[in-house]
């Protein structure tokens, strides 16, 4: 009997938690980056994202609804 209560309050607590763990990609303030002179998506992807610069470029234009590759200095881009 006593096994069996611990059981469903292990498993109670584990559902607990789990409801509430949550991940922090989407918390806090968003980061922005300004464009500089001569700064590319490129550029932008490689010093920031680790691995393959084209997904950083890819979640780049995503998050910013950039159509192409274009960037102008002085432009804020919100960073994913």
């Amino acid at each position: 009997m006593f096994g069996r209560f611990l059981l469903v309050a292990l498993v109670g607590t584990f559902l607990f938690w789990s409801f509430l763990a949550r991940s922090s990609d989407g918390a806090g303030r968003p980061q922005h980056y300004v464009v500089k002179p001569g700064d590319t998506l490129w550029s932008i992807a490689a010093a920031r994202y680790a691995g393959d610069p084209r997904e950083g470029i890819w979640k780049l234009q995503r998050r910013n609804d950039l159509a192409g590759t274009t960037i102008t200095p002085g432009e804020r881009l919100v960073l994913p």
